[in-house]
Parts: C-alpha cells; sequence; structure tokens
C-alpha cells in the first residue's frame, strides 16, 4: 500500500460536515479531519508534545481514529432527535447489558446488583483508594504501568511502592518474590493493569492466582484494571481476574469500561465489579460522598455497543492486529530499536536502550524529526525510562506515514 502524505490526508479529509455524514463505520482505512473538533489527542498535542496538529501525527492519547460502531451513532442520533437530554434513569438496563457481555465475551458470570457507575476508570480507580485505604498507606504498583495512577495516587496522598516487571522472553512478567522482599507493612492495595498498558500483555490465570494467592498472604486488596478487555487481537484470550482467580473475590474489585474497546472515551463513563456484599458496602459511602449521576450519553453508548456492537469489535481487532504486525516488522527492524510483541490493546511498548541514545535525544528524533507526538516510556513508572509508547489505532495510510517518518528519522541507525 503507498503511504498517503500528511497533508494529503488532511486536505481529503477537510470535508465539509453533510459529506462526512454517511461514511462507512468499518472502513478503518478512511481518514477523518480530527483537528478543531474538540479532540484532545490532536488539539492538546502542541502544548504536550511541541508537535503541530497541522503537519504533526499524534500517537499519545489512547483513543482511536476511527468511527464508533454504526449502533452507538445511531443511538446518539436518536437522542438528538428526540431533544430531551435530561437525568438518564433505569441504570439496570446498563448493568444488564454488561452482565451479558461479561458472560458472552469473557466467560465471566456477574451479577447486574454488582456493578456500580463513576466517571470514567481513573475516578473509579480514586474511588477505591479513598473505600480501602488511608492517606499515607501505600498502593503497589507493577512497572512500568499506566502514568494516570501515580497521578491519582499522589492525589489522594498514598505512597507508591513500584515492582518493577522484569523481561522474560520478550514479554514482561512479575517478580513477586522480589516484591516480598520490599514489603514494609503500609501496602493495602495492589493494582494489576490486566491486559497491561503499556506492554500489550495478556497474564496467563496462573500468573493472576499466583498474584491473588500473594494479596491474600498479605492481606492486600487486589485491585484489577480491565479497561483494555475488549481490545484482544484475534485468536488470543483476556482472562477476568475473577475468573482466573475465584477465590480472590473478598478482596477483589474490577474497574472497566467500554470506551476504550468501542471508542467511547469522551462519554467519560467507567463501572466497578465488586463480588464482595462487604466490600460494596465499603466503597457505597464513598461513591455516596463523590454524588452526581452517570452521563447520559456515556451510558447509552455502553448499553449500545454492547448489545450491538460485537461484529465492529471483531473488526476493528482484526485490523489492530495487522497494523500492529506490520509496525513490528518495519519499526523492529531498525538497528537497536525493539518493539515487545504484544496480544492486546493498541500501545505499542518499543525500547530505544540499544540505539546507545539517551532518552532525550530518542525523544528529540521522534518529535522533532519525525514530528510524531508519543508518551515517554519515564512517564511510566521505573523500567520505562528507554521506552516510549505509541497508539497504531490510526487508519493504516497514516500509520504507514508514521513509519517511513520514524524510518527517516532514525535512518543514521541503518
Amino acid at each position: 500500500m503507498r503511504a498517503m502524505s500528511l497533508a494529503a490526508a488532511v486536505t481529503t479529509a477537510s470535508l465539509p460536515a453533510k459529506e462526512n455524514e454517511g461514511t462507512n463505520p468499518m472502513n478503518f482505512d478512511e481518514i477523518k479531519q480530527r483537528a478543531g473538533t474538540f479532540s484532545a489527542k490532536f488539539d492538546v498535542m502542541e502544548t504536550f508534545a511541541g508537535v503541530s496538529p497541522e503537519d504533526g501525527i499524534p500517537m499519545w492519547v489512547a483513543d482511536m481514529d476511527f468511527s464508533a460502531a454504526d449502533c452507538v451513532l445511531d443511538v446518539l442520533r436518536e437522542q438528538a432527535e428526540h431533544g430531551y437530554l435530561g437525568y438518564p434513569g433505569r441504570a439496570s438496563l446498563v448493568s444488564e447489558a454488561v452482565a451479558g457481555w461479561m458472560k458472552t465475551a469473557h466467560g465471566w458470570d456477574v451479577k447486574p446488583e454488582w456493578i456500580s457507575y463513576t466517571h470514567g476508570v481513573v475516578a473509579g480507580f480514586g474511588m477505591a483508594l479513598e473505600a480501602f485505604s488511608d492517606p499515607g498507606d501505600d498502593i503497589i504498583l507493577f512497572t512500568p504501568v499506566y502514568h494516570a495512577f501515580f497521578k491519582k495516587a499522589a492525589a489522594k496522598r498514598r505512597g507508591v511502592l513500584e515492582s518493577e516487571l522484569v523481561v522474560k522472553d520478550g514479554r514482561y512478567e512479575m517478580d513477586l518474590a522480589a516484591l516480598e522482599g520490599k514489603l514494609t507493612g503500609r501496602e493495602k492495595i495492589a493494582v494489576l493493569c490486566s491486559p497491561h498498558n503499556p506492554g500489550g500483555r495478556l497474564w496467563d490465570a496462573d500468573e493472576i492466582r499466583e498474584l491473588a494467592a500473594f494479596c491474600d498472604k498479605h492481606d492486600l486488596l487486589l485491585l484489577s484494571d480491565e479497561i483494555h478487555m475488549d481490545l484482544v487481537f484475534p485468536g488470543a484470550k483476556h482472562v477476568p481476574t475473577a475468573v482466573a482467580a475465584p477465590d480472590s473475590v473478598p478482596r477483589l474489585v474490577t474497574i472497566t469500561a467500554a470506551s476504550k474497546g468501542f471508542n467511547l472515551a469522551g462519554g467519560e463513563t467507567g463501572f466497578m465489579i465488586v463480588p464482595d456484599e462487604a466490600l460494596r458496602a465499603k466503597l457505597a459511602p464513598v461513591q455516596l460522598e463523590y454524588g452526581g449521576t452517570p452521563n447520559r450519553f456515556g451510558m447509552l453508548m455502553t448499553r449500545a455497543a454492547l448489545t450491538g456492537g460485537a461484529e465492529w469489535s471483531e473488526a476493528v481487532r482484526a485490523y489492530l492486529a495487522d497494523n500492529f504486525a506490520l509496525w513490528r516488522d518495519r519499526i523492529g527492524a531498525l538497528p537497536g530499536i525493539k518493539v515487545m510483541d504484544m496480544q492486546s490493546t493498541y500501545l505499542s511498548w518499543v525500547d530505544f536502550t540499544d540505539t546507545g541514545m539517551s532518552p532525550e535525544e530518542t525523544d528529540r528524533r521522534i518529535r522533532q524529526d519525525a514530528r510524531i507526538a508519543q508518551s515517554p516510556g519515564a512517564d511510566f513508572g521505573t523500567g520505562g525510562e528507554n521506552f516510549h509508547r505509541f497508539n497504531l489505532a490510526m487508519p493504516r495510510p497514516r500509520l504507514i506515514e508514521a513509519i517511513e517518518r520514524l524510518e527517516k528519522a532514525f535512518g543514521d541507525l541503518q
């Protein structure tokens, strides 16, 4: 496939709104203009990375450059045509959809009464910190890991004990023996990112059970962030923590959403699944203190995606897997650069250690020479210093251009 220049892509995408209507949400090659459309990924890129959306390619914020499924767009149109935008009701309708999806897609029997809603998964993470720990307590993070965990812990005045992941056979593994030797007694919560962000790792059921046993031994709440659970590549399988380790239920809280898998992040709707009644009782006062009701559109989009979006999900995951294969083969061929293999997500974790360059130099080449906004690995904690994270959820013509820019920026390694 011949690469399309970004300038041509922008020109092609800069169509009047009417002409963009009726496009096929399953045509993932289609490039649409997102700059100037109230999109953080494009409109904040220059502030974040010094890369202008006029000539830059955003590969940082974790949302996809694809239209949502028809079933989601239809429910939004229906709401707009109806014209009433008041408070939402009957969250149970959404909970039934969540439970049905968990059973069908992930083999997890979830009761609707276990489910409560938050304004995004990070908000749910903060609620869990408040409900199950106190200021001055520590949480365990297996690093490198999603950077928002660090920020939320700091905001809630919780300390962080970093347990650095080790690379074996090209993928991350937890080192629970090393972690055990670092425990101080202040730890209250262990956080599992499953699937792993930024490594794209699917944890084996045995690994999850080992972590659950570790938490039981040291009286730790197990907080499982499974927001990327619906971004598993064809042929692979995500195992929910509750399914892998059913004995962990008395100390397990799962936070997730349809937002990543179905590209609904703007709906700011996450959910917490808490099978244990005692834990739900402990969480309830914190949720009440936060107050408010779920986002009307986020709830409707979630229900629509989980009841009617299976075909779209299957198609987008296959497309992402092909994007990753192309990226891995070409970027991984550059001397000194290693692309970590992954089975899920669209966030590629790339190791620049063997280039001999400093993180500052690789960052300069990516942002200034290639005009790409990426996420620096140091933001993800210990072990990420020589890495960069790249979002591959974009039309393939644009991904090819990003690859060509990086090949040129690091061409002296050839």
